[in-house]
């Protein structure tokens, strides 16, 4: 019987999915689309009783968007510095894969919501003698289409949540679709 219930909850997700989608068809025409994307990412990293660092970054962001509601993105990011007590925090890079699902609010602007994972590395910190960290990211953003295939986002996620520091990014950006 335990068997069963996994397939059962998929196959449930799926036909809520498809009954939604089909609900909304007339208002969106978003098709299967691989899409590209080049944000300026405006980061925190924030140590627990220390003053926190601030820098921008180059993030790029590539995906698969299977309909008007879900899709599966992956970011990578690099630069920026900024110094606390002295000590240089360099971003050397930050990787993430997310589940992207969309709140359709017109037939041009979108809301979504960003649920996945993420891996970060500073020059010349260590975290626990790791070079970098990794754990479990979330946040939430818009898109509004300046046509079929061009649109413009902002989106705000917690990269890293961890017990003596959290890592975020504030980021603006352009996204292409095939």
């Amino acid at each position: 019987m335990k068997r069963l219930i996994a397939p059962v909850a998929v196959c449930a997700v799926v036909g809520a999915l498809g009954v939604s989608g089909s609900a909304q068809a007339d208002q969106m025409s978003i098709t299967p689309a691989a899409y590209l994307g080049a944000d300026v990412m405006f980061w925190n990293f924030d140590p627990q009783g220390s003053s926190s660092a601030e820098s921008e970054a180059l993030r790029l962001r590539a995906g698969m968007q299977f309909n008007d509601y879900f899709a599966i993105e992956g970011h990578l990011a690099t630069g920026g510095s900024d110094s606390i007590g002295g000590v240089d925090i360099d971003l050397d890079y930050l990787a993430g894969i997310f589940a992207k699902g969309f709140l359709p609010v017109s037939r041009e602007f979108r809301l979504y919501a960003l649920l996945g994972a993420s891996e970060v590395s500073f020059n010349d910190v260590t975290f626990n003698g790791d070079d970098s960290e990794s754990g479990f990211s979330g946040g939430v953003g818009a898109e509004f289409d300046l046509s079929r295939n061009l649109s413009l986002g902002a989106d705000y996620i917690r990269y890293l949540d961890e017990d003596n520091f959290t890592f975020d990014g504030f980021s603006l950006g352009a996204t292409y679709r095939f």
